[in-house]
């Protein structure tokens, strides 16, 4: 089941004049939404759009993203050290309920026989370590609080010397034994492979005929149109790719084009639009294949961000299992680039400018001076500087072990507020009023949380559909929680975690 699409060869496929809805990008965000409009209604038909030559290429693939399963166990930024000493759990325990969320679709879709755990899915401790006074004290506030919620039960503790070369063993070599080190782990954490599970998605609907894709080929406009009562009407996508230009309708648009969501949603002409901007900030991994270092360390480790530092620049060093080989990764450290996309234009930041997110945009840059300052600094980072970013992580890492990869391309959100312009962590749906249309815009924890993104996708644009009894049984089938709060039913959280385990082939601690 891992084999990648057959593309859509020019001049081989034609696209039908309207389907039932029309998904931009072919990455895990518009090939998640597709598999759960189908599982409810295997009758729509659907088309995907996608500008590059095959499936998952930019942000979904492997060694554009960290391949954590974002559950909040270890990452820091999650858990942000509030005025009065606590730590603010609220996003922790969404994000985890959310992550929780895919595993059950997952585990749903396994038990059927339409997904290959193996083929996408590794458990891997998920382990956040500090070796500061300040820090330490951090987080044994964020272990003292997490633990006694049901989501983070399972989460260990350790100061001791012997303990933590059990749980990293490279981290501890070289140390210095009388130097303060925490750290705090899950077990149940995993590593996944975006890009084998969007394949894994795409080739099923792909076999079955029920999902048309097209490569190379790009949206170009959309328009909506009106019927003979002006009413709104069907949305109207012209379509180029090698060979052909390419007029289609359809009533529902999804832009999940990642970076290249927000030019596509200002194309589109929604007011909802106008409120939006993008900052868009590009990662450099170093990466190890060497097998016998790769086997040396089994986890997510995760630190403390510097000072003014963007969410996906929290350092971490991670096992990863790429088409069944095994190899580290450390990173990621920022950058700067204009593009919206990794195999996008310079002129993407400036073509995206309006006079309605220029304002929210300068003031977002004077706010978060910090920020600004810190990509600076990185952008001056020498190969030495980055090596000895590492060494605080592996004291005894070789510069000639590990090679400079460059990361997926990241567009931050920039937000029109009443208080001003407001930089937005996290993802965001932005949908027109009428729910024809919808995007996602922003970054991280994004892939890991992609089907409750896709759920709320759901709700806002085909709340009526949603409401039948049929697809209300339909989606309860595919995820028991459905409609439940995982964050206070420590009981159900119990039972779905057992479920996910069985049928994922995850072993509980």
């Amino acid at each position: 089941m891992t084999r990648t699409p057959p593309l859509e060869q020019n001049g081989s496929f034609t696209p039908e004049p309207r389907y039932d809805a029309v998904l931009v990008g072919a990455g895990i965000m518009s090939a998640t939404l597709a598999t759960l409009l189908l599982e409810l209604d295997p009758a729509l038909r659907l088309l995907l759009v996608e500008r590059l030559e095959g499936p998952a290429l930019e942000s979904s693939a492997a060694l554009n993203n960290a391949g954590t399963g974002h559950a909040a166990n270890c990452e820091l930024n999650y858990t942000p050290l509030q005025a009065n000493g606590t730590i603010a759990t609220a996003k922790a325990l969404a994000i985890n309920a959310a992550f929780e969320r895919s595993l059950e679709f997952w585990a749903s879709l396994s038990d059927r026989g339409q997904l290959d755990p193996l083929g996408f899915l590794k458990q891997t401790p998920h382990i956040s370590a500090v070796w500061s006074p300040d820090n330490i004290d951090f987080l044994r506030q964020r272990f003292r609080q997490l633990s006694a919620l049901p989501a983070f039960a399972e989460m260990q503790w350790s100061e001791d010397w012997g303990e933590l070369q059990d749980w990293m063993p490279l981290l501890m070599k070289g140390r210095d034994p009388r130097s303060q080190l925490a750290a705090t782990r899950i077990t149940r954490g995993t590593d996944v492979d975006f890009g084998a599970l969007t394949r894994q998605y795409l080739l099923r609907h792909q076999d079955s005929g029920s999902l048309k894709v097209l490569y190379n080929a790009s949206v170009r406009r959309l328009k909506r149109l009106r019927s003979a009562d002006m009413r709104e009407g069907d949305w109207q996508l012209k379509i180029t790719d090698a060979s052909a230009q390419h007029e289609v309708r359809t009533p529902f648009v999804f832009l999940g084009a990642g970076g290249g969501a927000l030019p596509l949603l200002q194309r589109s002409g929604i007011p909802e639009a106008a409120s939006y901007a993008g900052f868009p900030v590009s990662g450099i991994w170093l990466i190890c294949n060497d097998p016998t270092l790769a086997k040396q360390h089994n986890g997510k480790v995760y630190g403390k961000a510097a000072v003014g530092a963007p969410p996906m620049s929290v350092p971490h060093l991670d096992s990863r299992w790429i088409d069944g080989q095994r190899s580290l990764l450390f990173g990621p450290f920022a950058g700067f680039s204009s593009r919206f996309l990794k195999q996008g234009s310079l002129l993407d930041l400036p073509r995206s400018v309006r006079t309605t997110n220029l304002m929210p945009m300068l003031e977002v840059g004077v706010s978060n001076f910090e920020l600004v300052r810190y990509l600076i600094n990185q952008l001056r980072q020498s190969p030495a500087e980055r090596h000895a970013a590492l060494q605080q992580f592996l004291p005894l890492a070789k510069e000639e072990d590990w090679q400079r990869s460059v990361a997926g391309q990241r567009v931050q959100i920039i937000k029109r507020t009443k208080a001003g312009g407001q930089l937005q962590l996290g993802t965001e749906v932005v949908a027109s009023a009428d729910g024809s249309l919808a995007a996602l815009l922003g970054a991280s924890p994004g892939a890991s949380t992609a089907v409750t993104i896709m759920l709320e996708v759901l709700e806002r644009c085909f709340q009526k559909r949603l409401a039948t009894q049929a697809w209300q049984e339909r989606i309860k089938e595919l995820i028991p929680s459905y409609g439940k709060d995982l964050e206070r039913n420590g009981d159900l959280l119990s039972w779905i975690r057992r479920r996910n385990d069985d049928c994922l082939g995850l072993q509980p601690d």
